[in-house]
């Protein structure tokens, strides 16, 4: 044992090393809070609250790469993709949906998933076929086109943490903080399993042979993670509402039980081969609709409290761990014309991918319901890129051959930073100038549901115009989104909770969730 523990050095040496690395990530979590204390109380928005933790993992990584005590304490600072994915990500992705608002949610649901899905979905290929027409016409180091598809994908995935808590500090209308906060939660998902799935084309699989097959892969993972995280809730509320645990003896356990239910959700889709991060975000949905309110009242302010807590310390975990490895990994800086295109080529991508899908959804909504181009202005700059990006290209860095992968976690690297830091501090700015914010909280809280914005489902405005046949197929589409609401009030509530109507009255006092990308409630 000596022997084998000597090339490593002695285990005090280790406990030591392990001690201080611990020690010095907590120290950066209480400077995090305490500046972004500071900075939220003083309104200055030119650093938002991601923003400083980034900067404070840059500064301090900077400094221990250039110390001499760098090594002994590197290894408990590394960025492991794993660890992200598995610890970090999973009570964030959790908290969204748990936190989410039903109404301003559910009812711009249509235009979320547009933006969400055929809007990541064009902006992955869009970044990946630009990338791959610079290579050819070398203004950009060529990658193959499958590869610039991957890049593509993991670029696609946006972070609009600095723009909601400006939202949530400004007031905003209630339909576009609806529009940014769903389209960020749903579009993680729709990132990862996009790079999943060109990663599968790459591997010369024998299923991802055929684009049908690789179509349909895609969908199977998507469907069969969200039907497992509907399962995993509707389960959950059904064993709290039989259980008899809502009494004051067993409180400790009805709260352990709730908060295992959204890791096992998480874990049984990865285990699965699905997507634990859809299946997750459906769980906290459906738990908080259906089992949150078979609870007692003691529980209910324990886990609301413990998922705001973990949540919030996760992510500015993320902000500072990505920072800190930014600062201490290797980096590719020779193919400068790599990155410099690859945020041109992301802006073109982010633009055609808002633009277009408002459009599609503004033909199918009466004049005095569509998305004003000033919110689409703002959905354009909420494009922000972080941790997901990051983790996805450090991932590329395993998945792709040596070389490849390190451009593209370079230029990832960059962009991360230049949206974060740079973009970041100056979205205050442009909103204002945009006239999306500053409007007060309050103020929209009344009318973002129905006010002159429209994007609430109201009354079908039938006329002879050439859209009129969207505007009616949409307008079946309300009927059985209304017809849904009803068997939710009549049947699925009554069944799943130990309640016999709706509690739209509670939700009202909780529209706008969250001024961090989790969706955080107060306390």
């Amino acid at each position: 044992m000596k022997n084998s523990t000597a090339d490593k050095g002695s285990p005090g040496q280790e406990q030591q090393a392990a001690g201080v690395g611990i020690l010095l990530q907590i120290m950066m979590l209480v400077l995090s809070f305490v500046v972004g204390h500071v900075l939220r109380r003083h309104k200055f928005y030119y650093l938002p609250e991601a923003s400083a933790s980034l900067l404070i993992g840059l500064i301090v990584g900077g400094l221990a790469n250039i110390s001499d005590t760098e090594t002994s304490i590197r290894a408990w600072f590394n960025f492991h993709e794993e660890f992200f994915f598995l610890f970090l990500l999973p009570p964030i992705i959790f908290q969204s949906g748990f936190s989410l608002s039903p109404k301003p949610f559910f009812s711009n649901f249509g235009a979320i998933v547009t933006f969400a899905i055929l809007g990541t979905f064009m902006a992955s290929v869009v970044t990946g076929v630009l990338v791959y027409l610079g290579g050819l016409m070398y203004l950009m180091y060529r990658l193959p086109f499958v590869e610039c598809l991957m890049f593509g994908a993991l670029i696609s995935a946006t972070d609009p943490v600095t723009v909601l808590s400006i939202f949530q500090e400004l007031g905003t209308d209630m339909n576009l903080y609806a529009l940014v906060f769903g389209e960020s939660v749903l579009n993680d998902a729709m990132a990862i399993s996009l790079y999943r799935t060109m990663s599968l084309v790459r591997s010369n699989d024998p299923s991802g042979q055929n684009i049908v097959m690789v179509i349909v892969r895609f969908l199977e993972t998507f469907v069969g993670s969200m039907s497992a995280g509907v399962g995993v809730g509707f389960t959950s509320a059904l064993l709290f509402k039989y259980a008899g645990l809502d009494i004051d003896n067993l409180q400790n356990l009805e709260c352990c039980l709730f908060v295992l239910f959204p890791y096992f959700s998480y874990m049984l889709a990865e285990g699965l081969s699905l997507s634990g991060i859809v299946s997750i975000l459906f769980t906290g949905i459906v738990m908080k609709h259906y089992t949150y309110s078979n609870l007692s009242e003691n529980s209910q302010r324990f886990v609301s409290a413990f998922f705001h807590l973990i949540s919030s310390l996760a992510e500015t975990f993320i902000f500072i761990y990505m920072g800190f490895d930014i600062a201490m990994e290797k980096h590719s800086w020779s193919h400068l014309g790599f990155i410099l295109f690859s945020i041109l080529f992301i802006a073109v991508a982010r633009a055609a991918n808002v633009f277009s899908c408002a459009y599609l959804v503004n033909l199918v909504r009466p004049a005095h319901r569509q998305i004003p181009l000033k919110h689409q202005k703002a959905l354009c700059y909420s494009g922000l890129r972080g941790a997901m990006a990051f983790a996805l290209a450090l991932q590329s860095v395993h998945d792709l051959q040596e070389g490849h992968g390190q451009i593209i976690f370079t230029a990832t690297t960059a962009i991360v930073v230049l949206t974060v830091l740079l973009i970041g501090g100056s979205t205050g700015t442009m909103l204002e100038a945009l006239q999306v914010v500053g409007d007060g909280h309050d103020a929209h809280l009344g009318e973002g549901f129905e006010g002159n914005n429209g994007y609430v489902p109201t009354a079908c405005d039938e006329d002879g115009t050439p859209g009129n046949k969207f505007r009616m197929k949409l307008s079946e589409f309300r009927k059985s989104a209304a017809s849904f609401s009803e068997l939710d009030r009549n049947y699925l509530t009554p069944f799943f909770t130990s309640q016999n109507g709706d509690d739209e009255d509670e939700e009202e006092d909780d529209l706008m969730p969250s001024p961090r990308r989790g969706g955080f409630r107060g306390l």
